[in-house]
């Protein structure tokens, strides 16, 4: 399983912590389905920006969750090795 660090860099208006809360607990109830853990995320609520750490077997696979529990897909997915 691999590491991923995604990053959603520009957030519907109006978008709240309240709501990215409820994204994440979607994604904790189907991730299951793609073989994908959603371990953390951080919100930058100035910038509007938010970062998930996730293992999963590929990238689309952990897009695949966000896509199917909210439809907030990340910008941009790296893969990560924590230090």
């Amino acid at each position: 399983m691999s590491l991923y660090m995604d990053v959603h860099n520009n957030l519907p208006d109006g978008t709240t912590v309240a709501d990215l809360e409820g994204a994440h607990e979607s994604d904790l109830q189907i991730q299951e389905r793609y073989g994908v853990r959603y371990l953390h995320y951080w919100v930058d609520e100035e910038g509007g920006k938010v970062f998930c750490l996730v293992e999963a077997p590929t990238a689309d696979a952990a897009h695949a969750v966000h896509r199917e529990a909210h439809g907030l897909v990340a910008d941009e997915i790296y893969p990560v090795v924590q230090g």
